[in-house]
């Protein structure tokens, strides 16, 4: 190991916002000649990413997570039934799960706060499929209409976020 890479090792400091700090005001006597002085700038940290979050409509009901924990909990009895009940029970805690992260998603990309346009148009995608196939409809036709509203989804989930947050086109926090 070189000399140079040993001097790399250790990580940069994080970067802080830099904001002007409050300048004290002037003597009675200097404010209607002299311009103020600069104001030196003072450190302050960051806020954390999640308190700019959209919150929730439910308040603070930890509903998410408990989806999730449900989820995981069906997924863990279903591997351990084994079976056709088994299946079910692991189908059930997929859908459970993903239905507990697809609100997230919806309601970040909603509010402005990070895009998830390709996970919005890949759940309009899989749900097109699914009703193409209890239509009865031939599998290249399935594979072309999920596939249509997958860049449909794409295209528009991308103008509602920019929308969203005037003009941005992706935020990575």
């Amino acid at each position: 190991m070189g000399r140079r890479s040993r001097q790399r090792a250790s990580a940069p400091p994080r970067e802080r916002a830099r904001v002007p700090a409050p300048a004290p005001p002037p003597p009675p006597r200097e404010r209607a000649t002299a311009p103020p002085p600069a104001a030196p700038l003072a450190t302050v940290a960051r806020r954390s990413r999640r308190d700019s979050a959209p919150r929730p409509p439910w308040g603070s009901f930890p509903l998410v997570e408990l989806c999730a924990l449900s989820a995981i909990v069906l997924g863990g009895w279903g591997i351990l039934r084994g079976g056709r009940g088994g299946g079910v029970l692991l189908t059930a805690a997929a859908l459970l799960g993903s239905v507990a992260g697809l609100e997230v998603a919806i309601r970040e990309h909603l509010g402005g706060y990070r895009s998830h346009t390709l996970v919005l148009s890949g759940a309009c995608g899989v749900a097109v499929l699914a009703l193409a196939f209890y239509a009865g409809a031939s599998r290249p036709a399935m594979v072309a209409i999920a596939g249509g509203a997958l860049v449909a989804g794409l295209v528009g989930f991308r103008a509602l976020f920019k929308r969203r947050t005037g003009g941005v086109g992706m935020r990575v926090r």
